[in-house]
């Protein structure tokens, strides 16, 4: 009775999740396009990644071991949503910052994978950026994991 009640309770939270990933997708922000444009305008790891919630292998986006001074956009809609002087090299192999620009990001409770965490998103076009997580440097503690693939890279 337990195994069954654990991957029902399983099996609900992953739909629960995929049904909020729809509803934030056909949210409104300022910048939407049809699937059809995203699927036009983004690689197929792009698309998986930025559109549904996908994640980027870990030591693969050159983004990572990248320090030079400069912003991280939204490769979505070009909003600016990462300063490079907010990154550092938090060795889990995918670019990683302690804060985002003021009113850059939107966030949501993520329950797959049987945990519970952070997700972030482009506030303005609602693409899938990573995960926020408790385990940062200071001042906030915080450490964005962000999927390079979500960030265009544009130098001071």
């Amino acid at each position: 009775m337990l195994r069954r009640n654990f991957l029902l309770g399983s099996f609900l939270g992953l739909v629960s999740a995929q049904t909020a990933t729809a509803a934030k997708r056909s949210g409104s922000f300022e910048v939407t396009r049809t699937d059809e444009e995203w699927r036009a305008m983004l690689s197929d790891l792009e698309y998986e990644v930025m559109r549904n919630e996908g994640t980027e292998r870990a030591g693969t986006s050159p983004l990572d071991k990248l320090y030079d001074a400069g912003m991280y956009h939204c490769r979505g809609c070009d909003l600016a949503l990462y300063s490079s002087e907010h990154k550092y090299d938090s060795r889990t192999g995918w670019p990683s910052f302690w804060q985002a620009q003021e009113n850059a990001i939107g966030t949501s409770e993520d329950r797959k994978f049987f945990m519970l965490r952070t997700e972030c998103h482009c506030r303005r076009c609602g693409s899938h950026l990573g995960h926020i997580f408790d385990d940062g440097p200071q001042p906030t503690g915080k450490r964005h994991c962000i999927n390079g693939v979500s960030l265009t890279f544009k130098p001071a």
